[in-house]
């Protein structure tokens, strides 16, 4: 684990956080955020098209109490961006789980969204015994037959990676689509664009769309049906459901399997608020998310350390 290089100026004032840099199993460099202390934390996972940066708010609001963990995936965000990388939700799986053996963290609280759902549970299935809090912003770690069209347009043969690596037609409309209660300011949306500014820079966000698996003869079905067996074994924890409802993608179908699958769970829905939930309604729903995963840390730790 090493620092990375520091970040442009403009960018440093929206996203204040020192760079670190480790190497995942595959050899490819993984720009992460380490914030506080201790080798308990909360391990934020983004999804596609977004980067680390999408959890600047949480972060700042939860350091000062708890470890903060941010990680951008590899080929997103800051991370080094190889062409011929193993796209996969087993590796990006892999990945991660490589990354909290080297911090040696004991107790890792999670939050997840958009693909970090699929990736955080595949971790946590493969460490329920240091699962604590739980936090699931608009995602899945299940299979689905649902998705948009402008999504399976994506994934034509040819036609798909042309449009998303070619003319940004993922990355791009994304900072306007995902948001419904305001628009982002011009600096957030350089920030959101900055990593995915060329065609080698979009391998990754076409990797992301290659790999919703959505029938059985996919090569990450297999992967993603193991994620959603054990999530039962999750119930127990501590959970909070944090909701979009106008989310374009995760719609309402997805809300309603999480909380028949996790009824004890506590739930914030969003009415008005687009995919982009954690920025689109940051002062909503920030404050509480910081709360419950630093209110609830003590009781937790306390239990698992007995």
């Amino acid at each position: 684990m090493t620092k990375a290089p520091s970040h442009p100026g403009w960018l440093q004032q929206l996203y204040p956080f020192a760079p670190h840099s480790f190497a995942t199993p595959r050899g490819a460099k993984m720009n992460y955020v380490d914030e506080g202390e201790g080798d308990e934390a909360v391990l934020m996972l983004h999804g596609n098209p977004t980067w680390s940066f999408y959890y600047r708010e949480l972060i700042q609001a939860v350091a000062p109490t708890l470890r903060c963990i941010a990680p951008d995936h590899i080929g997103m965000g800051l991370s080094e961006k190889p062409q011929h990388y193993c796209y996969t939700l087993a590796t990006r799986i892999a990945d991660i789980e490589a990354l909290v053996v080297s911090l040696r963290l004991k107790r890792v609280h999670l939050v997840v969204h958009d693909w970090g759902g699929a990736i955080g549970f595949g971790f946590a299935v493969r460490h329920p015994e240091l699962i604590g809090k739980i936090v699931v912003l608009n995602t899945a770690a299940f299979s689905s037959l649902r998705i948009p069209v402008r999504i399976a347009a994506c994934r034509f043969p040819l036609i798909g990676p042309l449009a998303v690596r070619g003319l940004n037609a993922f990355a791009g409309p994304a900072i306007s689509m995902s948001m419904h209660r305001r628009d982002m300011s011009e600096d957030e949306k350089r920030a959101m664009l900055l990593p995915y500014d060329s065609w080698a820079n979009r391998v990754a966000v076409n990797g992301f769309v290659q790999d919703i698996p959505m029938c059985p003869r996919h090569h990450s079905w297999a992967a993603l049906d193991a994620v959603s067996e054990g999530l039962a074994q999750f119930t127990k924890n501590p959970m909070l459901i944090v909701w979009g409802g106008k989310d374009f993608c995760f719609n309402d179908h997805f809300f309603k399997e999480w909380t028949k699958r996790f009824p004890d769970a506590e739930t914030k829905y969003i009415a008005d608020a687009g995919h982009y939930v954690l920025m689109d309604a940051a002062e909503e729903v920030v404050p509480p998310i910081a709360e419950f995963l630093t209110a609830v840390t003590a009781e937790v730790g306390a239990q698992a350390r007995a």
